[in-house]
């Protein structure tokens, strides 16, 4: 079992104490930090709680962040930086049985393309009036759903993916549908041909299951701690609200809807509620 992996338990989440000093945050060499710290707008910020004998609790823009153990008794935050961040210093907000502490961490730079997407579908550019109240409904569920933070620590944290085929659509890029612009977009997606079972990156439980205008047939894994997995566009579900799955057991197979132009897997992964770029966790990334 991976040196990273924790059984430890973390039920409650540490709010912003802004009356502290900022400390930089000091970089263990150590894997996960090489694998995983990718400091930039849609990436990861690994950052250093030093040790402790019982995990430390930490927040970043007054959201609860994964805790693991790493090696001894020294904790590491897995830290999601939203997109919208702008490149310069960050506050970490940490506490242990020291007290609390604001650690400070660097966001760098990185430039996202642009794509251009026609759709025959008008609808699924410019949504009618009934349409906008039900993507409004489907959107605070979806939103619960991502700010799940159970105490369990994930399986893994290099992730599996969840389909074996090219990428057809990066993290991060500009999105144009019949040349108007919509929100960058928050996954990878995956060219493979309809029915193609999608596996879960890591084990973890079922937390919402549906069918939705954008996303289509939709299943969301929670791995613990914020960890979250959306998985889109199916043509079937296999799992129910509630299941526990392994690492690598099938939720569904691939399909084509909601806003979707042909057959794809539509992967999104979440960090204290953060969309972050899925490649950083399968050893794809690049700046």
């Amino acid at each position: 079992m991976p040196d990273f992996i924790v059984r430890s338990l973390i039920t409650t989440a540490l709010g912003f104490c802004l009356a502290l000093p900022a400390f930089a945050a000091t970089q263990p060499d150590s894997y996960i930090t090489r694998a995983l710290d990718k400091p930039v707008p849609g990436g990861v910020a690994v950052v250093d709680l030093g040790s402790a004998t019982d995990a430390p609790k930490a927040s970043y823009q007054g959201k609860p962040v994964l805790v693991i153990k790493e090696q001894g008794n020294r904790w590491l935050a897995i830290v999601g930086v939203p997109l919208t961040v702008k490149p310069g210093s960050q506050q970490l907000v940490a506490k242990d049985a020291s007290g609390s502490r604001n650690l400070a961490f660097v966001v760098g730079s990185k430039k996202y393309p642009e794509q251009r997407i026609t759709l025959k579908n008008q609808r699924q550019v410019n949504p009618n009036p009934d349409d906008v109240k039900r993507i409004e409904g489907e959107q605070v569920v979806q939103i619960q759903a991502y700010r799940s933070f159970s105490p369990g620590t994930p399986s893994n944290l290099l992730l599996d993916k969840p389909v074996d085929g090219p990428l057809s659509s990066k993290f991060g890029v500009r999105r144009f549908f019949n040349g108007e612009e919509r929100n960058p977009h928050a996954g990878l997606d995956f060219a493979v041909p309809t029915g193609t079972p999608i596996k879960s990156p890591a084990a973890g439980k079922v937390i919402l299951i549906g069918n939705y205008f954008f996303n289509g047939n939709t299943v969301v894994v929670d791995h613990g701690q914020g960890f979250i997995s959306m998985l889109c566009h199916m043509s079937r579900i296999d799992v129910k609200v509630g299941d526990v799955v392994p690492r690598g057991g099938v939720v569904g197979r691939v399909g084509s809807t909601g806003r979707a132009t042909g057959p794809h897997l539509h992967w999104n992964v979440s960090l204290n509620d953060t969309r972050v770029d899925p490649a950083i966790f399968i050893g794809a990334f690049q700046p």
